[in-house]
């Protein structure tokens, strides 16, 4: 089992422990709900040390990166960060990643569950570009502070002005007098940042915006959250099988930006009608559908639930699911089949749930 930073604060904190990709980590404090709004009211803080932490450094570590992953990184100028996916040469998602620009080096933040998937997977490609690879998990840790009131909380304890930040950027800085990298990214749809630092100066601060009002958060929400987000969790939306474009990511693939693993493949299927869709389900009632729920249009399977709670922002059961082209339409009744049971549903638009945006902040990716 391998312990976060933050480990020893969550057992002393009466957190819910559970083995997650092999890391032991929080479940929840208090109920997922609680969390939950906390999160969208106020601010919520999370333990993200499990995610792996990958630099590339050398002359040309953007060129290799840009072979590895499906957007165009190496043109981003310092201090941007970007979403994409790391396929296979058919297409299929091994991760969906972000790469962040830093001065002169790279760094590739990975899924837990698959960092050693994606460390094997380097190594086996990037023989041909002159650059040096190295796993920072163990050394440095990793925390997310999400909410409305996020930026409020955390700028004080920042020497730069991190509000002055906008999305999917970050900086170098000093956080509570110690080097730290500060991101405007997160998991849970609403504002926020995200801290990598020393392991020492991560559990201070955590402490201190814990001092500051900020609620621990736990997995449990943090999947509420996200799922509300219509953000895809690696495992159910994202899979070998599935690829970028029928998982409506395409805004992250690049296929005129040069070559990368997986072009060809995902050129083709760019040019194909593709058979599935990942939509958004609203459910009547308040029963949940589970993971791999049949999607029933009368007698017919279409299709295959992904991922699915009761939302507590929206006070409804909400699902995504990869549907039949045909009926992925907004509005379209059918059905959910939950343990033998048909429970009457419809497709609805992504994201479920979308926050107020204020300022140029918030521009997009």
């Amino acid at each position: 089992m391998l312990y976060t930073p933050f480990h020893s604060w969550h057992a002393a904190h009466h957190g819910r422990l559970v083995d997650f990709a092999g890391w032991e980590m929080p479940v929840q404090y208090t109920t997922i709900v609680d969390e939950h709004h906390g999160v969208r009211k106020h601010a919520g803080l999370f333990d993200v040390a499990h995610m792996g932490r990958i630099m590339f450094r050398g002359p040309e570590a953007g060129r290799c990166l840009d072979y590895l992953v499906t957007n165009d990184v190496s043109s981003m100028p310092s201090g941007r960060i970007r979403y994409a996916l790391v396929v296979n040469p058919q297409g299929g998602v091994l991760d969906d990643v972000l790469v962040y620009r830093l001065d002169n080096d790279y760094l590739l933040v990975v899924n837990a569950s698959n960092r050693i998937q994606i460390l094997d997977w380097i190594t086996a490609h990037q023989t041909d570009f002159e650059v040096v690879v190295e796993d920072v998990t163990a050394t440095q840790a990793m925390l997310a502070v999400q909410g409305p009131q996020s930026a409020d909380l955390l700028d004080p304890l920042c020497a730069h002005d991190i509000d002055e930040l906008k999305y999917y950027t970050g900086i170098q800085t000093e956080v509570l007098g110690h080097k730290a990298l500060v991101s405007r990214t997160g998991y849970t749809g609403e504002d926020g940042f995200e801290v990598i630092a020393e392991p020492e100066t991560a559990c201070a601060l955590w402490e201190t915006l814990v001092e500051r009002g900020v609620q621990p958060a736990g997995l449990g929400c943090r999947d509420t959250l996200r799922l509300e987000a219509a953000m895809p969790l690696y495992g159910h939306e994202l899979t070998e099988q599935i690829d970028p474009l029928t998982a409506n990511l395409q805004f992250a693939v690049k296929l005129d930006a040069g070559e990368f693993i997986g072009r060809e493949a995902l050129r083709t299927i760019q040019q194909t009608p593709r058979p599935l869709r990942r939509v958004g389900l609203e459910l009547q009632g308040r029963r949940i559908a589970r993971e791999q729920s049949a999607v029933v249009v009368e007698t017919e399977c279409i299709g295959q639930v992904t991922s699915g709670t009761f939302s507590p922002t929206l006070e409804t059961s909400i699902a995504m699911a990869y549907i039949a082209a045909d009926y992925a339409q907004p509005g379209t009744a059918l059905n959910v089949d939950i343990r033998g049971k048909l429970m009457a549903a419809s497709v609805v638009e992504l994201p479920f749930y979308r926050r107020p945006r204020t300022s140029n902040r918030d521009k997009s990716r």
